[in-house]
């Protein structure tokens, strides 16, 4: 608040206050309505399932990790093959998105042609299409090639269906890089890839990184994809196995939240790891000078 007072004076000080104190209020609201929902799932892990249905607010008298074991043990399903599956795709995903786009970006934001007016039109377009409208063409698709039952089934999907709003979002940054940085390395001898891979990908790290989070978030939790595409059970990720929970523990509360806490622990850890960089990517060029 030190910065009102010494900025503003009077009415404008009173205003300031007030909008300063409207966006904290909201901000605070917004978090709250975030973090209580997950800490009421995690307490609810540790009880029984008729303790949950009698109380599901009040603390448990003893931290009881049988939820946890049941759902480890299980013989329908692996939680941790379905980890091993998530992160599979995943990592796969991001690196064919964050690898592609940024190609395919720096084509579309540091090299000038007639046809880049066309070609974003054309990304634009094709984030109005729906995911559901591409299913039954892909699955046919995939059906007629040795893709078929592996990981490549759901990987390349995955990697099609975020190529438009990644290329979108990386020409938009590469756009903000100062066009004098390659005149530089273009006077000193480099040709097109030296540019790219010396100057252009290393200042590019910060949105490389906020894209590949987002995109690793959305692979991470796509049902839809894997449950079409994966028929086989060892393969599924662990969406899939947590949307099975949802119908053979349906009744059993305590078993689902430990579910849901198990799905989202690398999910937490990945933003624990990677919080800076994201706040680090949203607003990098935000402020020139």
């Amino acid at each position: 608040m030190s910065y009102l007072y010494k900025h503003y004076s009077g009415k404008d000080k009173l205003v300031a206050f007030f909008r300063s104190f409207f966006c904290y209020a909201l901000l605070i609201f917004w978090a709250t309505t975030t973090i209580l929902p997950l800490l009421w799932v995690f307490i609810n892990s540790f009880k029984p399932s008729d303790a949950i249905i009698l109380n599901s607010f009040a603390l448990p008298e003893f931290f009881d990790i049988s939820n946890y074991v049941t759902m480890m043990t299980y013989p329908g399903f692996n939680f941790f093959i379905a980890l091993r599956n998530s992160g599979v795709i995943s990592v796969s995903v991001v690196t064919g998105v964050a690898i592609f786009s940024t190609f395919a970006a720096f084509a579309l934001g540091r090299i000038n042609t007639v046809f880049n007016k066309y070609v974003t039109t054309l990304l634009v377009i094709c984030l109005m299409v729906p995911t559901f409208a591409t299913l039954i063409p892909n699955f046919v698709l995939i059906s007629n090639t040795p893709m078929r039952g592996t990981y490549l089934a759901v990987i390349l999907p995955q990697i099609a269906t975020n190529m438009s709003f990644a290329t979108l979002l990386s020409t938009g940054y590469l756009r903000s890089l100062p066009k004098e940085l390659d005149e530089a390395a273009i006077i000193d001898g480099a040709n097109i890839w030296q540019i790219f891979w010396k100057i252009i990908w290393p200042l590019s790290i910060p949105m490389i990184a906020t894209l590949s989070i987002m995109v690793f978030i959305w692979s991470y939790n796509d049902l839809l994809t894997p449950l079409v595409y994966l028929p086989t059970r060892s393969l599924q990720p662990v969406s899939v196995v947590l949307a099975m929970v949802s119908t053979m523990f349906g009744t059993d509360y305590g078993a689902l939240m430990a579910a849901i806490i198990i799905t989202i622990i690398p999910l937490f850890i990945l933003y624990l790891i990677a919080s800076e960089q994201v706040v680090k990517g949203l607003t990098v060029g935000a402020v020139k000078g």
